[in-house]
């Protein structure tokens, strides 16, 4: 049976988590808000930054990590070769297989994307925090780094 000290230590983290999740969530919107992603759907932005992570891959590879139908891969990758992001190379495993890549617009977009929500950040960070909590801020980026592991 728990001890009231570690029955309260589980409320409170219980209760942390469930804050955290909300203000994470809050964040991840507002810094998605920053930068102009145009009329791409979050599917196709799931496989831009798929790839950009992991590198080529193909329509099934690419349908079976995102848990959806080939088929329905196959629309979403000819849409986003269509808009210029994606481009599709012969698999140099298999020459019947397409592997799948971002084009140097796509990646020139991720990279003023991240810019701008990085630099949005960090006014807000210098907007409304003090010295002292810009260092709690940091040491509490820390923590949340042990709990989700290292990338």
């Amino acid at each position: 049976m728990p001890t009231a000290g570690v029955a309260l230590a589980r409320a409170t983290s219980a209760q942390v988590a469930a804050e955290l999740r909300g203000v994470l969530g809050r964040l991840n919107r507002r810094l998605r808000q920053q930068a102009d992603v145009g009329d791409l759907t979050r599917s196709q932005l799931n496989v831009i930054s798929r790839i950009e992570r992991e590198g080529p891959a193909t329509v099934s590879d690419l349908a079976r990590a995102e848990g959806v139908r080939p088929q329905s891969m196959g629309a979403t990758v000819s849409a986003l070769e269509e808009a210029g992001y994606l481009r599709r190379d012969p698999d140099p495993a298999d020459r019947r297989k397409s592997a799948i890549s971002l084009t140097e617009t796509a990646r020139e977009q991720i990279t003023a994307s991240r810019l701008i929500r990085q630099d949005w950040l960090q006014r807000a960070l210098n907007r409304e925090l003090t010295g002292e909590e810009l260092e709690q801020v940091h040491q509490a980026v820390a923590l949340l780094t042990r709990i989700v592991g290292n990338p």
